[in-house]
């Protein structure tokens, strides 16, 4: 495929809508319509463990675009074109703290990922941060939360996790993807 043209539908305050037309290989035109995230922005999630208990963080936050709660790991979003390892490290560790009141160490982190490609343009990676819940900074933590957001905190057992989510889920709140994947990790 070759792109021979784009233009913006829509731009808004986060996000985009371009429709793009391309050529197949039988030189074919078709059209596609995606989303970008303004500015290049990198998103990410966080798989929070604390140690020693191994209990693993979760948040329940309510999603304006499902106008729902969603259960789901600690994310958030870099500065716009951040490459910087220091830096995306910096972010990763300030939205932990943000969200769950938890100070932690990186562990890990994959490479670049993309999410849902087929309609986002989106830069995605997730990582590891280790939680020492003997650390006084951390015996008492506090979300220091954005006025739009309404985020819980949930700690729980790595064999818990399954039947909380489906638990969850037959109340009608919406499960991250993400989770899906972490739960498959660890089984």
């Amino acid at each position: 495929m070759k792109k021979i043209s784009e233009k913006i539908l829509y731009k808004g305050q986060w996000l985009s809508l371009k429709q793009s037309v391309f050529t197949t290989i039988e030189n074919q035109k078709i059209s596609w319509e995606s989303i970008e995230r303004k500015n290049n922005a990198i998103s990410f999630a966080i798989i929070a463990t604390l140690r020693p208990s191994n209990r693993y963080i979760l948040i329940k936050q309510f999603r304006h675009a499902i106008n729902n709660y969603l259960i789901g790991l600690p994310a958030g979003i870099t500065e716009a074109n951040i490459v910087s390892e220091k830096v995306i490290e910096q972010c990763i560790l300030k939205e932990l703290k943000e969200e769950t009141g938890y100070t932690g160490e990186l562990k890990s982190k994959s490479p670049m990922l993309k999410v849902n490609p087929a309609i986002l343009n989106n830069n995605f990676f997730i990582s590891s941060v280790e939680i020492d819940e003997t650390n006084s900074k951390n015996t008492n933590p506090k979300q220091t939360l954005e006025p739009s957001e309404e985020i819980e905190t949930i700690l729980i057992e790595q064999e818990k996790i399954k039947d909380f989510l489906i638990g969850q889920s037959k109340q009608g709140i919406d499960i991250g993807v993400g989770l899906w994947f972490l739960l498959y990790q660890l089984n």
